[in-house]
């Protein structure tokens, strides 16, 4: 280094030093200036022969290198008031050869408005950079783990304890349920107890990618392998999930053309990009999930067998709610503790009317219905209790009109009572549900049509022609 040195001429060290750094500072052990350079004595308005010499803390108000000089530690970004400002300022002790001889200083920003001027130029990198960490987590980090999955009932601790067993494994697994039941859950569930659990987590739907579109996102593609593709290309899903899980959602809905793709990745663990000169391998655990019965499609040629059974290594079923009735309860708790941050709305509590509701329903929509349900009600209340009033109407008319238990209208059609008219039976429903969100309000049009989820103006319209007198 010192012969590299040597190359440099001693005038044009000065000048480096003055363009590395607008304010620098020498001092020996004693703290007496050795060097000041012409951005600091303009700074201080000093000429290099008054400064060099004399001791620093006489030339640089506040100053504390004689300090370090004599101690030996460090200031990094340190805060020093001068010239009725605050700079900040570097202060390095100097070492030779093992020995401390003196210390060296910077400024970094010699006012607040020079540390404001670079706050803004990299407060652009900034966002930058806090945009793809928060889309890191969010797209490629799991979310949940197993104590986010709440229930109690035989059915569902069974498939709970199967992911669990599994969960090291690298095995496929094949989540089967129907919408709502919560089987990305159990993926995310399943990635954060495994050992990829720092490794990236994937979502792919596959009802949702264009099939012209499929290869590109799954594969991914090199620069200018068709027109519109990304300068240096872009990296497909499998290869961003590489070393990590990868979740196909909504299996079942891949066209068959996909179908026999996806099977060659799983088969062959390579991918190749579109364009690209040869395969990539990658190590990936997959995770698949379908609210369809794949064993029928197999039989009807809709889906692939030989990918079936590739994916049907390890099948975990979970069961839909209205077969897990005690644990409506519970993952209603659940809800309303999600709910209460969203809405900043604390304490919030189901009736035992409400309870009773929402254990008698059957749930079509499952977890998701009832979070839907549950949001509804916080929308509209205005305590902190849920009361069968603040349900959707459909929930209500059950527990009203005594639906529960009564025979539907293709059983009535079997007991002999004729089917009726689609649009006599919606005129029927909807004057039902007029009167029974009059009832609950003790006859306030406003709050019925505010429960009814309708206009004043379109409220009493309906009530002239259902002939609906004030109650």
């Amino acid at each position: 280094m010192k012969g590299l040195l040597e190359l440099v001429p001693p005038d044009w060290l000065e000048e480096v030093i003055n363009l590395a750094a607008e304010c620098t500072v020498v001092v020996n052990h004693k703290g007496t200036i050795l060097y000041l350079n012409h951005a600091y004595c303009d700074f201080l308005k000093v000429s290099s022969d008054e400064a060099i010499g004399r001791p620093v803390q006489e030339i640089i108000e506040n100053s504390r290198m004689q300090i370090v000089a004599k101690t030996g530690k460090a200031e990094v970004a340190s805060i020093h008031p001068i010239n009725g400002s605050e700079m900040i300022a570097n202060r390095y002790p100097l070492y030779v050869k093992g020995q401390l001889v003196g210390a060296v200083g910077t400024v970094m920003f010699r006012n607040p408005q020079e540390w404001l001027d670079y706050s803004r130029k990299l407060q652009p990198l900034m966002d930058e950079l806090n945009y793809y960490k928060n889309r890191y987590e969010n797209e490629l980090q799991s979310k949940y783990h197993f104590g986010d999955l709440i229930g109690e009932s035989r059915k569902f601790i069974e498939a709970k304890h199967l992911a669990k067993r599994v969960s090291e494994s690298h095995s496929a697994i094949l989540l089967l349920g129907e919408s709502g039941t919560g089987k990305e859950l159990f993926a995310h569930a399943i990635h954060q107890t495994s050992g990829r659990k720092h490794l990236p987590f994937m979502r792919i739907n596959c009802a949702s990618i264009p099939e012209h579109l499929f290869e590109s996102e799954i594969f991914g593609y090199e620069e200018g392998s068709f027109t519109g593709a990304k300068k240096g290309g872009k990296k497909g899903k499998f290869e961003l999930a590489n070393g990590g899980t990868i979740f196909l959602d909504e299996i079942g809905d891949l066209p068959l053309q996909m179908q026999s793709k996806l099977l060659r990745v799983l088969q062959e663990r390579e991918i190749e990009r579109i364009g690209g000169r040869g395969p990539i391998k990658i190590d990936v655990r997959v995770i698949a999930a379908t609210h369809r019965r794949l064993e029928t499609m197999v039989e009807e040629g809709s889906f692939r067998k030989d990918l079936y059974y590739r994916l049907n290594v390890i099948k975990i079923e979970i069961p839909p709610l209205r077969d897990r009735k005690e644990d409506i309860l519970p993952v209603s708790t659940l809800l309303l503790r999600k709910l209460e941050g969203k809405f900043h709305h604390y304490g919030l509590k189901l009736s035992e009317e409400a309870a009773a509701l929402l254990e008698e329903h059957d749930w079509p929509g499952n977890i998701r219905e009832l979070e839907n349900v549950l949001e509804r009600a916080v929308n509209v209340l205005d305590g902190l209790t849920i009361f069968p009033e603040h349900m959707p109407l459909y929930l209500q008319s059950e527990e009203n009109n005594g639906t529960r238990g009564v025979p539907s209208s293709s059983a009535k059609h079997f007991m002999g009572e004729p089917i009726r008219t689609l649009k006599e039976s919606v005129c029927d429903a909807e004057k039902a549900a007029i009167i029974g969100a009059l009832k609950m309000t003790g006859g306030n049009r406003a709050k019925a049509a505010r429960l009814l989820g309708i206009g004043k103006t379109s409220l009493y319209d309906k009530c002239k022609l259902y002939s609906i007198e004030k109650m």
